[in-house]
């Protein structure tokens, strides 16, 4: 009996000896790696040129408190604007989108001028061009007389009121 518990307790010395020194520190181990080397890098990894320059102001800040010495202004108006830099950088934006707006309104508008003064200036030359003249001759006149004559009489047709109709009837030539 001596020697079964004898025994047993060895083993059982052996066991707990084995589980502190050697599994315990093991686990101990793999953990710290795990959080000091694993997990560490996958944050670093997640970390964007908008987080370092958000948490410059932090440092800004410790380094003037660790060292006791005073800040300047300067340096606390740049921590603001580190701190708000996305807000800068949507006002910046926007403003230069107003500005782009401006210049493609202002750039429609020269272009459109240009157009209408090319536009012009050949409406023009074809006003110049003296090959094909109408001829003044008598039929011109006459047919234009005519027209006049008719061109009144359906104006004088087309109104309505007895009065107006007596007032084209007098000044309506026959």
């Amino acid at each position: 009996m001596f020697g079964l518990g004898l025994g047993g307790g060895v083993a059982m010395k052996h066991g707990l000896w084995r589980k502190w020194t050697f599994d315990k520190p093991a686990a101990f181990g793999d953990w710290l790696c795990d959080v000091f080397v694993v997990q560490l890098a996958a944050a670093l990894d997640r970390v964007t040129l908008r987080d370092v320059i958000a948490f410059i102001p932090v440092v800004i800040l410790i380094f003037a408190y660790l060292h006791r010495i005073p800040i300047p202004p300067e340096l606390m108006l740049l921590g603001d604007l580190l701190a708000y830099i996305d807000v800068f950088a949507m006002v910046f934006l926007l403003s230069m989108i107003g500005r782009v707006g401006v210049v493609l309104y202002v750039l429609k508008r020269v272009i459109d001028f240009a157009i209408s003064c090319v536009s012009g200036a050949l409406t023009s030359l074809r006003r110049l061009d003296f090959r094909h003249r109408r001829a003044n001759s008598e039929g011109h006149r006459k047919r234009g007389s005519n027209q006049a004559k008719q061109a009144m009489a359906t104006m004088c047709l087309s109104e309505r009121s007895l009065y107006r109709l007596h007032d084209c009837a007098s000044s309506c030539p026959d």
